[in-house]
């Protein structure tokens, strides 16, 4: 195992920067995720560390040894690709024991190794099957196997599961937490799906334009988002934003705007704040309706989804559409207006301009 350290990361194709200036530690047997939309840069960053793409300027160590010059099969790491990467005319065990192979491994070892991996997998009785008679999920089961039996210092996983259907991708997202707490191999593993990030990770490393945003554990992202971008990011659905304005009622300050006002508790209320702010509060942090006035947004109810374990709420906050998740059991009409109260503790509040978070 090692520790895996980027230093001023940038890579460049042309004029356009894929990765600006990234720098990260990756601590040894942790398990560390990219996360962000298509094109923010996740998967160029684990290309550079794998030695699949060369870093324009940085530096890249995976344990004491500066790698950025050493060829990718002698870096010590194996990668696990989405498309699973299997050799169509080989069987399962040929699969796995391709990479040994061509080390010149003991055929000894390499037969343990194999049988080792695949019993830890599940898939000992498929060693003689090819990949066509697989399903999705047991071929992921292999390319996963492939990478053990090298015992990397670094395991490199991009986007693993994309491919599998819903089920199969949380039953999978189950093994690989369950396999990395048995092998503790540092991993880094790059996803678009922000809720693998926050199951699987122990730290997570929010990416745009390239660079990182916030680089956390997955709760801290979530409790304490650094930028509007990862507040929005981060939570399923998406936390909901809305402008308001900031005024003064003795030592209380109030946000207020069309359909809401809210007044901040004394401990928020010592934060100097803009005129004008935008309101971050997560769908799971409204409830109601309720009668009152302050604390509360006036909500115009345009559609409802009941998903049996919460009942997603959507409306608008004067022109903001927004969504609530409330309990399924509440009694809600299409195109009323209600009131929801607004859960102080976990209100943020960004400034507009630069969009970093002040409360």
């Amino acid at each position: 195992m090692a520790e895996v350290t980027l230093t001023g990361i940038t890579k460049r194709f042309g004029d356009f920067t894929a990765v600006d200036d990234l720098s990260m530690v990756i601590e040894d047997g942790k398990f560390t995720v990219l996360v962000g939309p298509s094109g923010c840069g996740k998967t160029t960053t684990l290309r550079m560390v794998a030695g699949l793409e060369e870093a324009t300027e940085g530096e890249i160590k995976i344990g004491e040894r500066v790698v950025n010059k050493v060829p990718p099969k002698d870096r010590n790491i194996a990668m696990v690709f989405q498309n699973y990467a299997l050799y169509p005319h080989m069987d399962v065990f040929n699969n796995m024991a391709f990479g040994l192979k061509l080390r010149k491994t003991p055929k000894g070892e390499i037969n343990q190794r194999v049988h080792e991996a695949a019993q830890l997998l599940g898939i000992e009785e498929k060693l003689k099957s090819k990949p066509r008679e697989l399903s999705g999920g047991q071929r992921q089961r292999v390319a996963v196997g492939r990478a053990i039996v090298r015992n990397p210092q670094v395991f490199l996983f991009d986007e693993p599961l994309s491919n599998l259907d819903a089920k199969l991708r949380v039953q999978m997202r189950t093994e690989l937490e369950e396999l990395h707490n048995k092998l503790q191999t540092t991993t880094i593993y790059v996803t678009h799906d922000q809720v693998e990030a926050m199951t699987l990770g122990d730290r997570i490393a929010v990416m745009k334009d390239g660079v990182i945003q916030q680089y956390a554990p997955p709760q801290e992202t979530y409790d304490h988002p650094a930028n509007q971008f990862v507040a929005g990011f981060i939570g399923s659905p998406a936390m909901n934003f809305f402008p308001a304005a900031v005024v003064q009622d003795g030592d209380r300050t109030v946000l207020t705007g069309n359909g809401f006002r809210i007044a901040l508790s004394p401990e928020q209320s010592r934060v100097e704040l803009p005129n004008a702010v935008t309101v971050g509060v997560r769908p799971e942090d409204l409830d109601g309706p309720v009668d009152e006035t302050e604390n509360t947004v006036e909500l115009r109810v345009s559609v409802l989804e009941q998903l049996g374990h919460t009942l997603l709420v959507y409306g608008y906050v004067d022109e903001t559409q927004i969504v609530a998740s409330l309990d399924p059991h509440k009694q809600v009409e299409l195109d009323s207006i209600i009131r929801l109260t607004v859960n102080l503790k976990t209100l943020h509040v960004f400034d507009p301009e630069v969009e970093q978070t002040l409360v």
